[in-house]
């Protein structure tokens, strides 16, 4: 085990997982989408919901325990146990992200670019054919 880990099991760093999430919805209070509704044009806010980053999860980690990057790169192979939680939150993270794109709660282009989802389109024009020209080296009757 690596002297300076700052978690010492997997569940230490999946219970850091869990409070990162409900962070996630205090700070929602943060961001109010706001809307005019009604006859009367009534002002109405909703708090936004934030999406699961990595980015996002290294800096509450480090606000509150320290770095967490070597644990997702298994730095120096001393975070061997850490490989499984770490895996899961990688894929929590993703399928949130992917999903809220889906669903139009976070913007689609940017969840597909954050997730290698981009589309791929192939030019299918047809294309004229490339003129094969051959020369012939011809002789005159003369030079024989």
């Amino acid at each position: 085990m690596h002297p300076t880990r700052i978690f010492k099991t997997p569940d230490e760093l999946e219970h850091a997982w869990k409070l990162y999430k409900e962070d996630l919805i205090v700070q929602g209070e943060d961001w109010q989408k706001v809307q005019y509704v009604g006859k009367e044009g009534q002002r109405m806010s909703d708090d936004l919901k934030l999406p699961y980053t990595m980015e996002g999860f290294e800096v509450f980690c480090y606000n509150n325990y320290g770095c967490v990057e070597q644990y997702f790169k298994n730095q120096d192979n001393y975070y061997k146990e850490f490989i499984p939680i770490c895996s899961h939150i990688k894929k929590e993270i993703r399928s949130n992200q992917i999903t809220g794109g889906l669903l139009g709660v976070y913007n689609p282009s940017i969840t597909q670019r954050l997730n290698g989802l981009v589309d791929k389109v192939e030019d299918i024009t047809p294309q004229a054919p490339k003129k094969l020209v051959i020369k012939v080296n011809r002789r005159n009757k003369e030079d024989e």
